[in-house]
């Protein structure tokens, strides 16, 4: 069976008696661990029993394919019902998975955990159509579910924050659930002693290596710097960032530049423009933003928004390689900055 959005959580928690094995998917590794521990919390109680919870690489697995049938039918030294778990598994191994989910046998409970499978995949399509077994698929927070994640771990620590700092974490909390709660519990620690979490507290202690990356790209650009502007983009290549979100934060850096600019253009102090901005500039680059807002007209960055919005359609329609466009834009960019600034 296929387990919708909005019944995994209680699921997983109260999982049905008809369920034998369990297939749980997708790109948050983090998620499928979380879930696959409260399914054995669930059914055992302690994650490390060494009589009632067994673990099967898919490398042993692939080795020696009888040893998912003879641990799924082994009896537990205190006779309760066992659970296994089999980590890392691919459609290489897909027929011993299917295998087994197509003729279970013993008590046991069998959680395979896998990353990230296509809806034509063999193992998911086997899981879904199972009648004595699901598939839950894992996906990375975003919206209102990582939003209830956050709020959950700052009332469990009695820790307030304002709509503004609530707004960051959103934005800047990693998609990996396990990363997200280590980062949340990272600034509770942080936090201790005091009740309330501002934006600058959670600007000096969370967010997503990559996307600080990519903002490191952006102002590199809007302010010129050709060197930066190139190790920048190499880290945050390297850190998992792709083409197109580099361009897509590229150009929400330029539109808080217009916002700003214009803001002033309509007889606001820089000062009062600036707290226009949700969430607020970091500190530490506060007079950097300013530099560009009074480098950049309102007329030119809109030029550079046009521009950065062809960037991303030709890295999705002309065959060409992305990360060849998004760096001669971003080169492009930066090179007018540097000429203004000379002007």
């Amino acid at each position: 069976m296929k387990v919708t959005t909005t019944k995994i959580e209680s699921f997983i928690n109260t999982l049905p008696e008809n369920i034998k094995t369990v297939l749980l998917f997708g790109p948050d590794q983090g998620l499928v661990r979380e879930r696959a521990e409260v399914l054995v919390r669930g059914m055992v109680g302690n994650l490390s029993d060494p009589f009632r919870v067994a673990e099967i690489s898919a490398n042993n697995l692939r080795d020696d394919p009888a040893l998912l049938f003879d641990e799924a039918s082994a009896i537990s030294f205190t006779g309760e019902r066992r659970v296994v778990r089999v980590r890392d598994v691919t459609d290489s191994i897909s027929k011993i998975i299917i295998d087994y989910c197509e003729q279970t046998s013993g008590e046991a409970l069998v959680i395979i955990e896998a990353g990230n499978l296509t809806p034509r995949s063999k193992i998911r399509s086997s899981y879904e159509k199972a009648s004595d077994g699901a598939a839950i698929g894992c996906y990375s927070d975003e919206g209102k579910t990582i939003k209830e994640i956050i709020i959950e771990t700052l009332d469990k620590e009695n820790l307030k924050a304002a709509p503004d700092t609530i707004s960051y974490l959103i934005e800047n909390l990693g998609g990996d659930r396990m990363v997200s709660r280590s980062e949340l519990n990272k600034l509770c620690l942080y936090m201790e002693g005091h009740t309330e979490i501002a934006i600058e507290d959670a600007m000096a202690c969370v967010g997503d290596s990559a996307a600080m990356a990519i903002d490191d790209i952006a102002f590199a650009a809007a302010s010129g710097d050709l060197e930066k502007l190139l190790r920048f983009m190499e880290r945050a290549l390297n850190e998992g960032a792709t083409p197109i979100s580099v361009l897509r934060r590229t150009s929400r850096h330029f539109e808080r530049l217009h916002l700003v600019g214009s803001a002033i253009e309509e007889g606001a102090t820089t000062a009062a423009a600036m707290k226009l901005l949700r969430p607020p500039v970091f500190f530490k680059q506060t007079a950097a933003f300013q530099t560009q807002v009074r480098l950049w007209s309102t007329r030119r960055l809109e030029q550079a928004l046009g521009s950065l919005t062809q960037a991303e359609i030709h890295c999705k329609t002309t065959g060409f390689p992305p990360e060849v466009i998004c760096n001669q834009e971003l080169l492009r960019l930066a090179a007018r900055a540097k000429l203004l600034a000379r002007s």
